[in-house]
């Protein structure tokens, strides 16, 4: 151990125990000058009070110990460190006290108190909202109205405002596929908005456990309901929407009634319907034929409203000869005649002449045909010298 330095002192000699077992502070009595209070080695910095090392002890002072617990805390009081010696320490914290001696606590806690009571207590009601005021068990107290109104303060009543015009919308079928299915076994992939309202406050708060799940399962079993009455025809025609979301409207607010909701359905608005996507091809073809067929009768109506009124004015017209026939029957009857025959014989070729020394058939129009031919035929060349 010949050399090793003491961390709380010099050297250690020969006789190796040096200064170290007699309160750490030194380790000698031969002195040593490198210490700037002329002691033998450092000074401990955990020892009370400012001691000089060994030499205090050569002096006839008590040599220093360690530091422990109890020497740590003896120097501190209830107020903190003590004033004067080693102990440090600022001044005790008072709170500021009144002009008058007295605390300012008491009116702090008052003043805390009223901004509570009147933060809590004063509501502020906007004309198109109610508020439900409630005990702290949750009982149903009163309705507040809009305007200003006062309640007990938080937590003895709490008050629940509510905006009872706001018109709400919840759309169902939108995000993904809705298959209904309609009267005539067919699918149809439909999706609708519904629009509605707060009628009544405390039913919509206190019969609902959850007012929006509520209402769309409603409008989904109104709306199957509805759908299962009608064929796929009146579904996708326009006609028969509006049809449908009246019924589903109507529906909707009396089951909505019957749970005493407080809910006012608005409207119900269908957005599209489409085929399943497993069968749109198939339906796509099955409404292309359809049009054809509604194509093709509204031509054969077409057709019937002609003949029908060609009919009519053939009637009318055997009337009118009918009554001219009565007035004079031998004229009539020959005028007919001649009129039948010459509508026959119009389109014929073929000349017949009944009479004495006549051929009885002449190529007549045969006979036209080869002179306008050759006079097409013949052309005039000019003379030399013209």
């Amino acid at each position: 151990m010949a050399g090793k330095r003491n961390p709380w002192g010099k050297p250690t000699g020969d006789g190796g125990r040096g200064g170290g077992n007699d309160g750490g502070g030194g380790d000698g009595s031969d002195g040593d000058d490198t210490s700037p209070s002329g002691s033998d080695g450092p000074r401990n910095p955990w020892l009370p009070g400012g001691g000089s090392g060994d030499n205090g002890a050569k002096n006839g002072e008590r040599p220093r110990r360690s530091a422990n617990i109890e020497d740590i805390f003896r120097n501190r009081g209830p107020e903190g460190p003590r004033r004067g010696g080693s102990g440090g320490g600022g001044p005790n914290f008072r709170m500021p006290e009144r002009p008058g001696g007295g605390s300012w606590f008491p009116i702090a806690m008052i003043a805390i108190v009223a901004v509570w009571v009147a933060t809590t207590s004063v509501h502020f009601i906007q004309p198109r909202e109610q508020g439900v005021v409630t005990w702290m068990g949750g009982q149903y107290s009163r309705t507040l109205n809009p305007g200003t109104e006062f309640t007990a303060p938080f937590p003895f009543q709490t008050v629940n405002v509510l905006d009872v015009s706001e018109i709400r919308l919840e759309e169902i079928g939108a995000g993904g596929e809705n298959l209904i299915l309609t009267g005539d076994q067919n699918l149809v992939d439909l999706s609708y908005l519904v629009r509605w309202n707060i009628k009544d406050l405390v039913q919509y708060q206190f019969e609902l456990g959850d007012p929006i799940e509520t209402v769309q399962e409603v409008a989904e079993s109104a709306m199957r309901e509805s759908i299962a009455e009608t064929n796929l025809d009146t579904v996708l025609s326009g006609s028969g929407r509006a049809q449908v979301e009246s019924r589903v409207r109507q529906r909707m607010q009396s089951i909505l009634d019957a749970y005493d909701a407080g809910i006012a359905v608005q409207g119900v608005e269908i957005a599209r319907t489409e085929a399943p996507q497993q069968v749109i091809e198939a339906f796509n073809d099955v409404l292309a034929a359809r049009q054809n067929a509604e194509q093709l009768m509204n031509d054969a109506r077409r057709y019937e409203q002609q003949m029908l009124a060609q009919a009519q004015g053939s009637a009318a017209e055997f009337n009118e000869i009918y009554g001219q026939y009565r007035l004079a029957p031998e004229v009539t009857r020959r005028r007919l005649y001649y009129e039948t025959m010459e509508t026959v014989l119009r389109g014929t070729d073929k000349t017949i002449i009944e009479a004495d020394g006549v051929t009885p058939y002449l190529p007549l129009p045969e006979v036209q045909r080869r002179a306008q031919n050759s006079r097409s035929a013949i052309t005039v060349t000019p003379q030399e010298g013209q």
